[in-house]
């Protein structure tokens, strides 16, 4: 079959190759509707679809991005995806997805790639693990935006929500209920500022009512070797409360709760900072910290494009609300051990 060109819908339409161009590139403010409309009727009629790899030889454009993420199944990750993919389709940009598995060898694979592809611009959720590459990319004039989680060591444009202050919310919370026994479970800090954050939120609202934070009750749950809640379920004194940092940390704890024969909420509150897929449907929904991920993914395509479309370096830390959802995985501690 032949390969539609450029030219082949030029003569087709009875103008010059230039003017598609100018009417593919969305510049047609001087072009008559007859014109405008011969061309829409030959690009239909040849289904003509333009190639942007060749037209970013004459553009330095390709309207494409990339976006790399750690598993594109989540469900927090599905609605940044979304969040992403509409805004650019505003904008007539087009997105490539790229995804790890959380393993740092397939995020430089991936990086690699999309800059093969000539894309415009990058979203990462980064690893932690290529911050030096990434870093460097940015520093050489490729546009990047983080999301999700921040690192010290690693300065680019980047949204993300307020992880200190709902951390805050949620941990007063299960304080003004009576706990005072109340378990922070949590990923590796690594230099994820974004996790120190929500652990900075956590002792705040401590201080705040003068408990001490027993450093006991803090679990590091590490995704490669997870740490079973079950040690905190059956100590001697156990919580009386758990607070959650992640979604796979919350769906370990709830199932070490079944299989200890421990209810929700009778024997221990839970809140989980990240949403639960079909929460509703869950014999006892989860109280959380709701975040904002389909904003997330808006904010950080509307960063990015901005700045590909600068000729200077912009940085941008845009940091949004979280939301508390009550519902019924939390009630007041029962007995002497909630004022220990």
């Amino acid at each position: 079959m032949k390969k539609i060109r450029m030219i082949d819908v030029a003569e087709a339409a009875g103008v010059s190759k230039s003017t598609v161009s100018q009417y593919l590139n969305g510049r047609f403010n001087y072009m008559s509707d007859d014109t405008k409309s011969r061309i829409e009727k030959a690009v239909k009629q040849l289904n003509y679809i333009p190639n942007p790899i060749a037209r970013s030889l004459k553009t330095d454009y390709t309207k494409t991005i990339g976006v790399i993420v750690t598993a594109v199944t989540g469900y927090f990750t599905g609605q940044v995806i979304r969040g992403i993919d509409d805004y650019c389709k505003q904008k007539g940009y087009n997105v490539f997805i790229e995804n790890t598995d959380f393993k740092p060898d397939e995020e430089r694979k991936s990086l690699a790639q999309l800059k093969q592809m000539h894309v415009d611009g990058l979203i990462i959720a980064a690893s932690g693990e290529n911050n030096a590459l990434i870093s460097q990319e940015e520093q050489n004039g490729f546009p990047i935006v983080q999301v999700h989680i921040e690192y010290d060591d690693l300065e680019t444009s980047i949204v993300l929500s307020d992880y200190r202050k709902g951390a805050f919310e949620a941990t007063e919370y299960l304080i003004k209920m009576g706990h005072r026994r109340i378990a922070f479970l949590t990923q590796p800090y690594d230099g994820a500022r974004s996790r120190y954050d929500r652990y900075l939120g956590y002792c705040e609202a401590h201080e705040k009512y003068g408990i001490p934070v027993d450093k006991n009750l803090i679990q590091i749950w590490d995704r490669a070797r997870p740490n079973s809640p079950e040690t905190l379920i059956n100590c001697e004194n156990p919580p009386t409360a758990f607070f959650t940092m992640q979604q796979d940390i919350t769906v370990e704890l709830l199932l070490a709760l079944d299989k200890a024969g421990k209810e929700v909420p009778r024997d221990h509150s839970v809140i989980s900072f990240h949403e639960l897929p079909l929460v509703e449907l869950m014999k006892v929904p989860v109280t959380v910290i709701r975040q904002s991920p389909y904003d997330i993914g808006r904010e950080s395509a509307r960063i990015l494009l901005r700045q590909i479309q600068s000729d200077e370096r912009i940085l941008e830390r845009v940091v949004l609300p979280c939301t508390f959802i009550e519902r019924k995985s939390c009630a007041p501690p029962t007995g002497k051990e909630g004022t220990a």
